[in-house]
């Protein structure tokens, strides 16, 4: 397997072990700085939260999770090679709470009763996902639950979605999404 790279776990229990991702064009690990940025906003500390990483990629943002005391994290990923690469790497860590999915995320979240603390959402950029499954994200959260995207460009949350954080570093647009309460 050609690898392109390593990432390093910035907190909690594996903080500063490397994990490596495969040699695919698409994969964008979310960086250090946004990732540290992220885990300030919700916390260091995410015991007993169940999170969703519905584009698992590289497993920066699922593991990270995962190393800061999540419950359980799911994640979802289409790409059969990049599937293997978080496989190897979820055993290299042992970390029995993170479950993986190969899946097209859509259909994940069509056939999926579960709900969630927190969903990371950050699919490629050049594509139409992050418009395909915003709108189905709702029914998927728990009470006061947030989901985490990543994009190209500037979110325009609309009705649904208020921004309760956001940043930008370099091209990505990163934020935190509540449910806009009514009233």
């Amino acid at each position: 397997m050609l690898l392109a790279g390593k990432i390093r776990i910035i907190g909690g229990q594996w903080r500063s072990r490397q994990i490596q991702f495969a040699d695919d064009a698409q994969l964008r690990p979310t960086p250090d700085r946004v990732r540290e940025t992220l885990f300030n906003w919700l916390g260091q500390d995410l015991t007993g939260m169940r999170c969703l990483d519905l584009f698992a990629g590289s497993g920066a943002l699922g593991l990270e999770a995962a190393s800061r005391g999540a419950e359980k994290v799911t994640m979802v990923e289409q790409n059969a090679k990049v599937v293997r690469n978080l496989h190897s790497s979820i055993e290299k860590l042992a970390a029995s709470q993170v479950k993986l999915e190969h899946a097209d995320a859509r259909a994940f979240l069509a056939a999926s009763p579960e709900r969630y603390d927190i969903i990371f959402v950050d699919p490629p950029f050049a594509s139409s996902l992050l418009a395909d499954v915003l709108p189905l994200l709702p029914e998927k959260l728990e009470e006061g639950g947030q989901v985490y995207v990543e994009s190209s460009d500037k979110l325009l949350p609309g009705d649904t979605w208020s921004i309760w954080k956001q940043g930008r570093a370099s091209h990505v647009h990163y934020c935190l999404l509540n449910l806009r309460r009514d009233g």
